[in-house]
């Protein structure tokens, strides 16, 4: 389409919102994974997250791809009972929040959808398929659809549905992406593309996160101003003080925030800090999942997202083989919100 989302009168709602569909991707690639058969495991556990229904509430239709009829039927397998819709497709890993479309609803409840330029993560992971699979997702549903020209991934903007995003410098402004684009032309991109009316900028990310920063790792928004971030309890935490830096940038930004614990040191198998997030949750609509790391921290997390969403279930996924390979539960969804 000729317009912007913004000027189409689009924006991305929150993801607590009601939604249709979860968009996801088997992963069946034994190349890209150390241990693909505990990464499928995972990934069941989050998808029976997902499609969680509660009494008088609609669980969540799974839009799942695969990359050929053998995957398809070891798929079909694994997530037997489960709603399931399957889309053969190439695509090279399963992030699917950063390269799969971005859902957007007006005020009258219409859907559309926008896609970003996607480049790899900065050119650093880049696998036959992934920068098309936003468009071909767009071209299986009848609904309006935007391009943008940020290089971005989903995954590095949060919206909170009344025009607030939030986003990192790291990412957004990283030479990797968009060399030489300024701050406010990066604001006025994504304002076009998400219909955000402001947009909060944080710094550093986690240490080592292969995605330069992603704010779904670091900040989350829980209501219309509210954010939710993360606080050091242990004193070798990693971030700890990226985590202080985070919550005063939220806080001087006004919006009100909130605190769970971090998972605090967490080594991958390569002897180095991983970038281990409770905020990679993923909001459905009755449940949240929520990713564990066998962490001290984890069951006290748990406990205080529980609090933070009444009248959903909490899922805790094991999740340390996930993020050794680059990421978690949010990094590997894309939510289709309802539609009118």
């Amino acid at each position: 389409m000729t317009t912007t989302p913004q000027a189409a009168g689009y924006r991305q709602p929150a993801e607590w919102t009601p939604h249709r569909a979860c968009w996801v991707a088997w992963p069946s690639d034994e190349t890209l994974w150390s241990a693909p058969r505990v990464v499928q495991r995972s990934f069941v556990e989050m998808c029976r997250g997902i499609a969680h229904a509660e009494p008088g509430k609609k669980g969540e239709q799974l839009e799942v791809l695969v990359r050929d009829e053998a995957a398809r039927t070891e798929a079909e397998a694994a997530l037997h009972g489960l709603p399931v819709r399957f889309h053969v497709m190439t695509f090279g890993d399963i992030w699917m929040r950063d390269i799969a479309p971005v859902f957007l609803r007006d005020a009258q409840g219409t859907l559309a959808s926008v896609r970003f330029r996607f480049n790899g993560w900065g050119g650093k992971y880049v696998y036959e398929g992934d920068d098309r699979v936003a468009e071909q997702v767009q071209g299986l549903l009848t609904l309006p659809r935007f391009a943008s020209s940020l290089v971005c991934e989903g995954g590095a903007v949060e919206s909170d549905g009344s025009g607030l995003c939030m986003t990192t410098r790291e990412v957004v402004l990283n030479e990797n992406r968009n060399p030489g684009l300024s701050e406010g032309a990066a604001e006025r991109a994504l304002a076009e593309a998400l219909g955000a009316d402001r947009v909060i900028w944080l710094g550093r990310g986690l240490l080592n996160d292969h995605t330069d920063g992603h704010i779904d790792n670091i900040a989350r928004f829980i209501g219309a101003g509210r954010a939710l971030c993360m606080r050091a309890v242990e004193s070798n935490d990693p971030n700890r003080e990226v985590l202080a830096e985070i919550e005063q940038t939220l806080e001087r930004a006004g919006l009100e925030v909130a605190t769970i614990p971090s998972p605090g040191l967490v080594m991958g198998r390569d002897g180095r800090p991983i970038p281990a997030s409770y905020l990679n949750f993923y909001i459905a609509n009755c449940s949240v999942v929520v990713p564990t790391f066998g962490a001290l921290q984890d069951d006290a997390a748990l406990a205080a997202i529980g609090q933070l969403f009444p009248g959903r279930t909490v899922f805790g996924v094991p999740a340390k083989v996930l993020l050794e390979e680059g990421g978690t539960v949010h990094c590997i969804t894309q939510q289709e919100p309802t539609g009118s």
